[in-house]
């Protein structure tokens, strides 16, 4: 009994923290415009701190996530193709002062830049509904693929880095991503090529979650902070998120995104 009982033991905190965030961030998602700038500035910023931090920063790790938050908000309030070299600022920045684990910081650093501007891109290009889209494919892949693991369990998926994750979980992970892209094209707002996207978006996703749990398994910490009392940091919540909204940046305008009914 008392195995059982810990097998589900992280569910009430899971269901607290990521179903808070889930439902705050939508609401801005919603509102857009500025509210949502700023909250993709303030998530970037703490990611990036959480990351210097991890590489070893220490006390010294809080600039780098006040940089990474106002390049973030430069980035998103001129045109872009002026500010674009703002994504690598922080990043260099680190290479120049970090001591150790340079180049790990400045690929993370960068990745996050540049997820979070794809969002704030996404949600000004083409509205709401498709930055709900790729929020929901998130989520739905997580909720499955947590409860598939536990239940089904079975091979782990890579388990060096990530020990819970296991292959059935993964693959459920990307059925929701499908129930997401079947509802949308159920309901006449997208193609039924949103069904291969979507997939896609979910293992991105998975992939996020992955390399920030190598990032910790590197550097020997649990999670990327405590920012949520017992339940990790921003990047712990976020970390699937950075995956889908880079790679939906780079793939979108190769696919045809977003792929709308005429």
């Amino acid at each position: 009994m008392s195995t059982q009982a810990g097998k589900w033991s992280d569910l009430g905190p899971r269901i607290l923290s990521g179903g808070f965030a889930a439902i705050f961030g939508l609401w801005v998602m919603w509102l857009g415009g500025v509210p949502f700038h700023i909250l993709v500035a303030v998530v970037t910023g703490i990611m990036v701190w959480e990351v210097a931090r991890m590489v070893g920063a220490g006390t010294k790790s809080v600039p780098y996530g006040l940089i990474a938050g106002a390049a973030h908000i430069v980035l998103t309030s001129f045109p872009i193709a002026y500010t674009l070299p703002l994504v690598f600022v922080p990043a260099l920045l680190g290479v120049a002062q970090l001591d150790q684990r340079k180049s790990t910081y400045a690929l993370f650093c960068s990745a996050i830049l540049l997820a979070g501007l794809g969002l704030v891109i996404l949600r000004d290009s083409y509205g709401f509904i498709w930055v709900a889209w790729l929020a929901l494919v998130v989520i739905a892949s997580d909720i499955l693929g947590y409860f598939a693991g536990k239940i089904i369990g079975g091979p782990k998926f890579w388990p060096k880095v990530s020990p819970k994750k296991t292959w059935s979980g993964t693959i459920a992970g990307w059925m929701g991503a499908v129930i997401v892209a079947l509802i949308y094209i159920q309901q006449g707002l997208a193609t039924a090529e949103l069904i291969g996207i979507s997939i896609a978006i979910a293992i991105a996703g998975q992939l996020g979650d992955v390399a920030e749990s190598a990032l910790k398994r590197q550097v020997g910490v649990k999670d990327s902070s405590a920012i949520f009392p017992g339940h990790g940091g921003m990047f712990d919540r976020f970390d699937a998120m950075l995956g889908a909204s880079l790679f939906l940046l780079l793939i979108g305008k190769i696919v045809g995104f977003p792929p709308v009914v005429l």
